[in-house]
C-alpha cells in the first residue's frame, strides 16, 4: 500500500514536469511578433492652378482672388494645400478653390503634400501671381440728377451761410448764401457761381452745399460729373467731412477731399486727406492734370471701405490713402461722413484775378453707391 502511494506521487511529478516543459517549448517554438506593415510612399505627384477669369489680357486673373487647385498622386489618400499666407485645407480629393483677399498684384508660393495610408508623403509647389480688386458698389444708395429746375432739393441739401471763422478756416473773401444767384438747378445741370461783387461786407459771393444732417454713409463710392470753373482765385471743390464734427471736431473727424482745383494752377485737380496725423498742408495726396477741365466734363470719383481710400477722374487712378497703421490718428475714417460742394474765393495762400467778374461750376450728378 504505501509503495504503490509512492509510484503514484512519482508519476504525478513526472507529469508535472513534463507538462512544465512542454509549455516552455510551446512558447519558444511559437513567439508572437508585432507586424510592421510595409512602407507606402506616394508618387507621380501633379498639380495644377488655374486662375479664375485668367486669359492674355490678365494673366493674373479677374481680380476676384480666386484660384482652383487639382492635386494627384499615386497611392495617395489625402492632400494637403498650403497657399503661401499662412492658410492650410486638407481633403481627400486633391481638388480645392481658395479666395486670396491681399489687395492688388501678389505673389504666392502654393505647395500640396500628398499623404499615403502609412502617412508618408511627397510634395511639390507653384508659384504664382494673384490679383485682387478691391469689392465693387453696386448699389446706388444716394443720387441726385439735378433734373428739377430751381433751387436744389432741401431734402437733400442744406448751406452753409455767411463768411466763417477766418474765411472759413483758410482766409476764403466770398460770403457763401443760398440765393439763387449763386445757386441754381436749371438745364438737367447744378450751377455754383463765385461772383465779384460786394455783399455783406465781402468782396465776393458763392455757395456752399452740403447733406448734413440729411445724408451720410460709411463706406461706399462716390461719382461727381463736374465742369470747373475758370480765373485765378477759384477754389471749387468736391468733398467729404466726417459727421461727428460738431462734437470732435476738425481734424479729428476725417476730412476727404475728392477734387480740388485752384484756378492758379488751372489743371492741376486733387485729392487729399485731412486727419488728426496730417492736415492743413497735408502730405496725403496726390493730383493728374486735365487740360480741359472748365472746359468738359469729368467724373471725380472716390472709393473707400475699411481698407484704403483710392482716388480716380474718368477711371483713371491718382492716389490711394491706405497707411500701414490704421488708428484714430491716421484712419479716423471709420464713421459716416457728408458731402460738400463749393466755390470758395481766394484763400492766405494765393489771391485772385483783380479782373474776374464771375465763374461756375456745372455738376450733372451726385451718386453714392454701397
Amino acid at each position: 500500500m504505501r509503495n504503490n502511494l509512492k509510484y503514484y506521487k512519482l508519476i504525478a511529478v513526472f507529469g508535472l514536469v513534463i507538462m512544465f516543459f512542454s509549455c516552455g517549448r510551446s512558447n519558444e517554438d511559437s513567439p508572437i511578433i508585432d507586424q510592421v506593415p510595409e512602407k507606402v510612399v506616394p508618387s507621380n505627384l501633379t498639380l495644377s492652378i488655374t486662375l479664375e477669369g485668367a486669359n492674355e489680357n490678365n494673366l493674373e486673373g479677374d481680380g476676384s482672388g480666386i484660384i482652383k487647385c487639382v492635386a494627384n498622386a499615386t497611392d495617395a489618400i489625402s492632400y494637403e494645400f498650403r497657399f503661401g499666407n499662412g492658410d492650410k485645407i486638407t481633403n481627400s480629393t486633391g481638388t480645392v478653390e481658395y479666395t486670396y483677399a491681399q489687395r492688388g498684384t501678389n505673389s504666392y508660393s502654393v505647395y500640396v503634400y500628398a499623404y499615403s495610408k502609412t502617412g508618408d508623403f511627397i510634395n511639390s509647389f507653384q508659384q504664382i501671381k494673384v490679383y485682387v480688386a478691391r469689392p465693387e458698389f453696386k448699389d446706388l444708395i444716394f443720387s441726385d440728377e439735378f433734373d428739377v429746375d430751381g433751387s436744389p432739393d432741401d431734402t437733400k441739401w442744406g448751406y452753409d451761410i455767411g463768411r466763417g471763422d477766418n474765411g472759413w478756416g483758410n482766409g476764403e473773401k466770398q460770403y457763401y448764401t443760398n440765393r439763387s444767384d449763386n445757386v441754381i438747378v436749371t438745364d438737367g445741370m447744378l450751377k455754383i457761381t463765385a461772383k465779384k461783387e460786394n455783399y455783406e461786407g465781402a468782396e465776393y459771393t458763392s455757395s456752399r452745399m452740403l447733406t448734413e444732417g440729411k445724408f451720410d454713409f460709411t463706406y461706399g463710392k462716390v461719382e461727381v460729373r463736374a465742369k470747373l470753373p475758370i480765373g485765378e482765385g477759384t477754389w471749387p471743390a468736391i468733398w467729404m467731412l466726417g459727421s461727428n464734427i460738431r462734437t470732435v471736431g476738425w481734424p479729428d473727424c476725417g476730412e476727404i477731399d475728392i477734387m480740388e482745383h485752384w484756378g492758379h494752377n488751372h489743371g492741376y485737380v486733387q485729392s487729399a486727406l485731412h486727419t488728426p496725423s496730417s492736415y492743413g498742408n497735408t502730405i496725403n495726396n496726390g493730383n493728374q492734370y486735365l487740360a480741359d477741365v472748365s472746359t468738359q466734363f469729368h467724373v471725380y470719383i472716390a472709393e473707400w471701405d475699411e481698407q484704403e481710400i483710392v482716388f480716380s477722374v474718368d477711371g483713371k487712378e491718382h492716389y490711394k490713402y491706405n497707411p500701414a497703421v490704421k488708428n484714430s490718428s491716421t484712419w479716423p475714417f471709420t464713421a459716416n461722413q457728408f458731402l460738400i460742394l463749393n466755390v470758395a474765393m481766394g484763400g492766405s495762400w494765393f489771391s485772385i484775378d483783380p479782373n474776374f467778374s464771375e465763374s461756375t461750376m456745372l455738376v450733372d450728378y451726385v451718386r453714392v453707391y454701397q
